[in-house]
């Protein structure tokens, strides 16, 4: 793709309005140095020099929803706890609505506090309640996306799937029913509760091992022709517009049903693999909103996941970079 029609697409992304649905959370990040071993038991002494907190989940989502010139409109649900405070605090940094965040006094604020040290991460602590939410939250959730998509012209809603509850399976089928009448794409990165209950979603985006755990497969990720068999099935039982499979360092694998494709990953100096699905899922769902090729889709979002990966912890995609990089690749 000419240059000119690189910066073209990024003007696209300008006029999309995003709902983001799913769990969010804060991920909090100590990072240290080690120089002994715990006389307690065998392991290291990370003594800290630096604690941060970012948005993380479908925070995250939302951050890169934004980096990519779009506006995000994120509903979730978080608790009255100190970590709330903090994730509205960073919401409000970050110049994001708070419209759509419900506060449950039942239920925590999920936290993922990753241990950094040496340019490495040591350890990770998750602190959550992943029951699903009580069915009176539910309704005034759903009751919230549809003021949403009445107040403003939304263009596409992505299910953020973590697994942490605030997604049920009655919300999924509401909210992709109320998109098909109001002709809105629907897309889903889901984790293992859910798996089989995206039925009719435009994009279904799992990564190789939620697909394999998902429907239960003993399947080698470069086995491409068995992949292609079982995704057409699973595409076709679930009247899923399109399948994109992310292959980690391999690249990422699509199929619409009329043609099945594969492009390998843009190689990377990794240093973090955390949060490059959020951006991956960001980057494809604003491609089928401004109704961009397929190819174009998979070899956009797939530089943007392999950027994000170069950096230490979750972060959003860098736009300038993003824009140097793909006019750098031949992207059809």
């Amino acid at each position: 793709m000419e240059k000119d029609n690189i910066e073209q697409v990024f003007r696209k992304f300008t006029d999309l309005n995003v709902l983001v649905l799913g769990d969010a959370m804060v991920d909090n990040y100590l990072w240290g140095k080690v120089d002994r071993v715990s006389p307690e038991a065998p392991i290291p002494i990370v003594t800290v020099t630096k604690q941060e907190n970012r948005l993380g989940g479908a925070g995250n989502v939302s951050l890169n929803i934004q980096a990519l010139g779009a506006t995000p409109f994120l509903v979730s649900v978080i608790g009255n706890d100190e970590k709330g405070r903090v994730f509205s605090e960073l919401m409000e940094e970050n110049q994001l609505t708070s419209e759509g965040i419900f506060v449950e006094e039942s239920r925590m604020t999920t936290i993922k506090t990753r241990i950094i040290s040496g340019g490495q991460q040591i350890s990770r602590v998750d602190q959550e309640i992943s029951t699903l939410i009580k069915p009176e939250l539910e309704q005034e959730i759903f009751k919230k996306i549809t003021e949403i998509i009445d107040q403003y012209q939304i263009h596409i809603i992505i299910f953020v799937d973590y697994d942490k509850g605030v997604i049920t399976p009655g919300l999924i089928k509401n909210v992709i029913d109320l998109a098909k009448a109001k002709n809105i794409f629907t897309v889903a990165d889901p984790k293992n509760r859910n798996f089989n209950n995206y039925e009719r979603v435009d994009l279904f985006k799992p990564n190789f091992k939620e697909f394999k755990e998902g429907l239960k497969l003993e399947i080698e990720k470069t086995d491409m022709q068995e992949l292609k068999v079982i995704s057409e099935a699973f595409k076709k039982e679930k009247q899923i517009g399109l399948l994109f499979i992310t292959l980690s360092e391999l690249g990422v694998f699509l199929t619409n049903g009329v043609k099945q494709n594969y492009y390998p990953a843009e190689i990377r100096d990794i240093a973090d693999v955390s949060g490059a699905g959020d951006t991956v899922v960001a980057a494809a769902s604003l491609c089928l909103a401004a109704g961009l090729p397929i190819p174009f889709m998979a070899q956009l979002s797939n530089l943007a996941g392999g950027l994000v990966c170069e950096k230490l912890g979750v972060v959003p995609i860098d736009l300038k970079q993003l824009k140097k990089e793909a006019k750098k690749i031949q992207i059809y």
